[in-house]
């Protein structure tokens, strides 16, 4: 049975009236009744009807952007950049952070679309896609960035790797490494997916050892790499891919630590997706494949108020490319 107003009404202990104007922002509400309606709305996930309530109310020139970890500098990069474009087009953006935990991700998407923001940017840590479309009230604007479903009902801009990192696994194997080390982020996401798809047809039209134990999986966190750079690193790999900005940053340390030299001891392929010392310090001495970043962020921007404009346009994906730097390049 569909949640009405009136349900939120009731668990909330207020009137159907403080409901809508919580919603609409049509009235004052104090913050205390607010946060009593947003908790019944979250715990019952109730979803108004965008479009009506977008009809009746007018935009408010919010957009909300629903990230992994506000404190990985690849998503604190792409969220400036993001709220520069907005800001330049008399937006402002809300950030929530659901530090890879859907159930946090789910929370955020039914306040933030119950009539905060006129439209939301998701970096979903979510596998199940009639999960995902479920939250999203009817006619609502939503733009995912950086990680996909297959079902393509959401406009989306992501960044394809898959090239890149083909291109770096057999560079390494005509250097002569053998066993080459995969660490790719959380498994059930998109970017993930195609990161091991890539390294996997690479390692095997290399003729390389393809072994399910040469392959690791971290995720957006900090501290995730150490963990698997010793399970790597007792799998005695010459070389190793590592597919995720902050993971890679972790990666060059604990080696440095360990007394291991790049390009000698051990040969490196990392991911540049902010401005770091270390990529700078060691750049000559590993492989790097950079990430648009800043373009992701302001097409992100753009693609939501073009759907805010437009919301009944047909989904189209973006898919911007990354950029393979040979160490010495």
């Amino acid at each position: 049975m569909k949640v009405t107003i009136s349900d939120v009404a009731r668990l909330a202990g207020v009137s159907t009236a403080t409901v809508s104007h919580t919603i609409n922002s049509t009235r004052y509400v104090s913050g205390e009744t607010k946060e009593k309606v947003y908790r019944a709305i979250a715990e019952l996930g109730y979803t108004p009807d965008a479009s009506a309530r977008s009809f009746r109310t007018g935009k408010k020139k919010t957009i909300g952007f629903i990230v992994p970890d506000i404190s990985n500098k690849f998503f604190a990069t792409m969220i400036e950049s993001v709220e520069n474009y907005l800001s330049a087009h008399g937006y402002h953006l809300i950030i929530a952070n659901t530090k890879e935990n859907p159930e946090r991700e789910e929370t955020n998407i039914r306040l933030l679309s119950a009539g905060l923001v006129d439209g939301l940017l998701i970096a979903s840590t979510m596998e199940d896609f009639s999960r995902f479309e479920s939250l999203i009230p009817a006619g609502f604007p939503v733009v995912l960035v950086d990680r996909t479903f297959d079902t393509k009902r959401f406009p989306s801009v992501s960044v394809s790797n898959f090239q890149p990192i083909y291109r770096s696994v057999c560079r390494l194997a005509g250097k002569g490494d053998k066993r080459i080390g995969m660490i790719g982020g959380l498994p059930r996401l998109s970017s993930t997916k195609e990161r091991i798809a890539a390294y996997q047809e690479a390692v095997a039209d290399c003729g390389l050892p393809q072994d399910d134990l040469l392959i690791r999986y971290g995720n957006s966190m900090e501290n995730s790499a150490q963990s698997c750079l010793d399970e790597l690193l007792e799998q005695k790999c010459d070389a190793l891919v590592v597919a995720q900005g902050l993971m890679a940053s972790e990666t060059v340390i604990y080696l440095h630590k360990k007394g291991f030299k790049l390009g000698e001891d051990i040969d490196l392929v990392t991911f540049v997706d902010y401005d770091s010392d270390i990529n700078y310090l060691y750049s000559n001495q590993m492989d790097c494949i950079i990430q648009p970043v800043e373009k992701l962020g302001e097409t992100a921007g753009e693609l939501i108020l073009q759907r805010i404009e437009t919301p009944d346009a047909p989904a189209f994906e973006q898919v911007l490319t990354s950029t393979y730097q040979p160490c010495g390049m």
